[in-house]
């Protein structure tokens, strides 16, 4: 079996990551694990499985630059859910921020939110 396993996103600092993917986005840490370099493996995952992200400390200048527009602007993560409502709820009364009202598509109910760094997400509860 193959799967995407994690994905990198970029931080501008390990702790500040870790309490808003856990506390805000209500994501679950998986590892926390110092390095021989000074850096961290750090992975938050949405659910019990599928594919985690790899906080990674941002290193010189054209790493900084990437910190909160890893995709261009683009939405470049999508964060499903069973219920659209709840979630929605919990991660405005956190102090999320959506730059636009919930829709409700053919393929599901969808806004688009921003991580801590300006990423750009889907909160996604597909149709069906």
């Amino acid at each position: 079996m193959r799967r995407i396993a994690l994905v990198t996103l970029v931080v501008d600092d390990y702790d500040e990551a870790v309490r808003h993917y856990t506390e805000a986005l209500g994501f679950r840490l998986v590892e926390d694990a110092p390095r021989p370099d000074g850096s961290r493996w750090v992975v938050v995952q949405a659910g019990d499985e599928g594919t985690g992200l790899l906080l990674a400390r941002a290193k010189g200048e054209q790493q900084r630059a990437r910190i909160g527009d890893q995709t261009g602007g683009r939405v470049g993560f999508f964060l499903y859910t069973d219920d659209f409502a709840r979630d929605h709820a919990r991660m405005l009364a956190a102090g999320v921020t959506f730059l636009e009202e919930p829709r409700h598509e053919p393929y599901g109910s969808v806004a688009v939110f921003q991580d801590l760094y300006g990423n750009r997400w889907d909160l996604l509860q597909p149709a069906g």
